[in-house]
């Protein structure tokens, strides 16, 4: 069954990036690309990709940068309201409006596999708010921002699925449950 996978990482105080879009923080902490919750493993139960366009132009900056291919094989989605480049050999889709409306297009590209929200937050929020997104994996990194991009801008309750630990992150698996328990009471 296809499920809808947010795979991310955070700072302790929920930030993805810092308010200036930098990932710094993340790409210098220790990880055992082997250990629990790894990136290998999950990309090969990811059968489609969605992201929103900073976390697009970010990838395409970090590419740019380090002279690497595009990553991914899968067909990834980018939502966004402008014309952005497409890396060679890439296959790479723009959609804009209400997410919700792509899902069935994922799904159908994802097959028998998940679709990861790459990110960012307020992306993977607004399926979250359809009742689209099934599961937040999260690895949490020990680094404090004080602001930035935060990781999930929406209140919801989730349910601990699995922790671990690799390297200097703690890892979590959470399944969604849906709005805060209260907001579905009022």
């Amino acid at each position: 069954m296809t499920r809808v996978v947010y795979y991310t990482a955070t700072t302790l105080d929920g930030f993805l990036a810092d308010p200036d879009d930098s990932l710094a923080w993340l790409l210098r902490q220790d990880l055992d690309e082997s250990g629990p919750q790894n990136y290998g493993a999950f990309i090969t139960t990811v059968g489609a990709l969605v992201m929103g366009s900073t976390t697009y132009e970010w990838v395409l900056a970090h590419l740019e940068e380090t002279g690497e291919p595009w990553y991914y094989q899968q067909p990834s989605w980018v939502m966004t309201t402008r014309e952005l480049p497409v890396p060679e050999g890439a296959d790479v889709r723009f959609a804009q409006g209400d997410v919700a409306a792509l899902h069935d297009e994922l799904r159908a590209a994802a097959g028998d596999k998940d679709i990861w929200v790459v990110g960012g937050g307020d992306l993977a929020g607004q399926l979250a708010e359809a009742g689209l997104l099934d599961e937040v994996i999260v690895s949490i990194a020990p680094v404090v921002l004080g602001a930035g991009r935060p990781l999930l801008p929406r209140r919801l309750d989730l349910r601990l699925v699995e922790t671990a630990r690799n390297g200097a992150f703690v890892t979590a698996r959470y399944e969604l449950d849906g709005p805060l328990l209260e907001d579905r009471e009022a």
